[in-house]
């Protein structure tokens, strides 16, 4: 289902054998993506593309894993890299690519840079919890591309050091989350800074009527509205289940899951920060080596844990909403719901870190009788149950029984024996 019907110019991507070279694209280009083996437009891609070709204003929205980035990437790339071979004075800024996250910005200034290797196009990622005199420095290159969070890239402007007077692409991506943070009046004051004639495109992974009705006041009335997404916002490829644990066991059950699967990459999600260190220690306690990620981090910190994570140097990273939102983590085999979300909408952003492109993967979620009611808002916003993971009594008891955790409730783990040891004499 979409927002609006919009008949193609060409037949169907996947169905005809589409390639990217049928765009018009740059040789260039074209020879990037091949060595970077983009065989194929996905659905977002294929519908995106060419709107952006045309310069005409997008409010986009598709499941995360489908190549939201690089539908926009691509032809932006394209637009400018050919603006600048026809234009002897093509110098300032041509377009800003608004983020929630330090660890978004990083990842998508990579992602230009790489597609942009051949052209004579350069991106530049500027975000906060860093030092600004480097950025400031590297502004001073002829950059085309701006990606940043929101309060260093307004930081930057006061200060003088970034002029976007000649903007003509305004990208706002995983944009749902910057106007839920409440970055609204600052993309209206960054709004009124730019030229007004530009074009605007608007990404998301999830939707609602607020945000639908602020999207409009950013973006032209006359936007093209594309929504790729299946009636299940859960990606096909990711197999969700749930299991019944107490708030005080999951512990236990996450140091279970990940003895039992020592050669996969596991992204466990939390529910605060505070949550994400006392998981840390947890696992520390049990011999388990893990990373994780959070507001109150360094960030420093923060990319040195991504880097181990996605190298997989460490394969366990503990992470709450705000850090790891649009994060693309290639080969996460699992994703842990340690805590369900306060969000029903996060839980697809979630599990969607597994199970990206092709990949098949899996996502378990531990929820405890406090959080059966989030459980149920789940539930009816994927407009489907989630498989439950059934625990036997028994496997539950030894499951905290065997815990290497020193610092369990003994008068608990006794009676927990006492129960083994009654069945067993039964049985016999």
């Amino acid at each position: 289902m979409y927002f609006t019907t919009i008949v193609p110019l060409l037949p169907y991507a996947v169905s005809c054998g589409m390639k990217f070279a049928d765009y018009g694209l740059d040789p260039d280009i074209i020879r990037q993506l091949d060595k970077l083996k983009f065989k194929r437009p996905t659905d977002i891609q294929y519908k995106c593309i060419p709107h952006i070709l045309r310069g005409e204003d997008i409010l986009a929205v598709a499941q995360t894993g489908t190549g939201k980035t690089a539908a926009f990437a691509i032809p932006i790339i394209q637009l400018i890299h050919d603006k600048k071979k026809k234009e002897r004075r093509a110098d300032g800024i041509k377009c800003i690519v608004l983020v929630p996250t330090h660890e978004l910005a990083e990842q998508i200034t990579g992602v230009f840079n790489e597609i942009g290797k051949h052209t004579q196009v350069r991106t530049l990622g500027i975000f906060g919890g860093v030092d600004q005199d480097p950025q400031i420095a590297d502004l001073q290159n002829r950059n085309d591309i701006i990606v940043a969070t929101p309060g260093r890239l307004f930081d930057l402007i006061s200060q003088g050091h970034l002029r976007i007077n000649r903007v003509e692409i305004l990208i706002l991506d995983e944009a749902d989350y910057m106007l839920d943070l409440g970055f609204i009046d600052d993309i209206h004051d960054l709004r009124k800074k730019l030229p007004k004639r530009r074009q605007t495109l608007f990404f998301s992974a999830t939707i609602n009527d607020y945000i639908k009705k602020l999207a409009y006041k950013i973006i032209h009335q006359k936007a093209i509205r594309i929504q790729v997404s299946p009636k299940n916002p859960v990606a096909r490829n990711v197999e969700h289940s749930v299991a019944f644990i107490d708030m005080d066991d999951k512990r236990f059950f996450l140091e279970r899951f990940i003895r039992e699967h020592p050669d996969d990459k596991i992204l466990v999600f939390v529910r605060t920060k505070v949550r994400a260190e006392r998981v840390l220690k947890a696992m520390k306690r049990v011999e388990i080596s893990a990373v994780n990620i959070h507001g109150d981090k360094e960030q420093a910190d923060r990319t040195h844990a991504m880097k181990l994570f996605k190298s997989g140097i460490n394969k366990l990273l503990i992470a709450t909403d705000v850090s790891a939102r649009g994060i693309d983590i290639p080969q996460v085999e699992y994703v842990i719901n340690y805590d369900l979300p306060d969000r029903p909408e996060n839980y697809v952003h979630r599990v969607g870190r597994t199970g990206r492109g092709r990949h098949k993967g899996q996502a378990v979620s531990f929820c405890a009788p406090q959080e059966m009611d989030m459980l149920k808002e789940i539930q009816q916003y994927i407009g489907a149950p989630i498989a439950v993971s059934d625990v036997s009594k028994t496997d539950y008891e030894t499951t905290v029984l065997l815990s290497q955790d020193d610092e369990k409730d003994w008068k608990k783990l006794m009676e927990m024996g006492e129960d083994i040891l009654s069945k067993r004499k039964k049985k016999k």
